[in-house]
């Protein structure tokens, strides 16, 4: 039998265009100031590396990707590797991100999806994360 790969899931509607929320998922002085803080740096181009720095409940990170697919305002799909996870640096070890963005009437609808998570309690953990993160995204595009 196949081991179920667990997704966590969140969405959020953003009254701002999906020209400017795709800007605040990408350029590195948007990301830091609703993403908990975190430095990213990547060219954004498919196969490029992500890199994310910062400092989670008191401990430093610098978490790793790819890009696997970019699609200008529309989607944003990664890897994700945290050595803060204790998992080897392994391709099972990465998480895949999905930001899907969707023009809606009321502005742009924001999905985040995220696989490869290990257990229930990590997607359930995951999607408190995500929900937090696009609260935040929310309001520094909305002020």
């Amino acid at each position: 039998m196949d081991k179920q790969i667990r997704v966590a899931e969140a969405s959020v509607v953003v009254a701002a265009l999906p020209e400017r929320v795709w800007k605040a998922l990408t350029d590195p002085a948007d990301v830091k100031e609703y993403f908990l803080g975190t430095n990213v740096t990547s060219t954004w181009r498919e196969g490029a590396p992500v890199t994310f720095e910062g400092e989670w409940q008191g401990k430093s990170y610098q978490d790793k990707g790819t890009v696997l697919e970019a699609r200008l305002n529309e989607l944003l799909r990664i890897t994700h590797y945290s050595p803060l996870s204790g998992l080897p640096d392994e391709p099972d070890s990465y998480h895949t991100v999905e930001y899907g963005l969707e023009p809606v009437a009321e502005g742009t609808r924001v999905s985040i999806t995220q696989g490869n998570n290990k257990s229930d309690d990590e997607a359930a953990e995951s999607e408190k994360l995500w929900g937090m993160v696009l609260g935040n995204l929310k309001e520094y595009l909305e002020d």
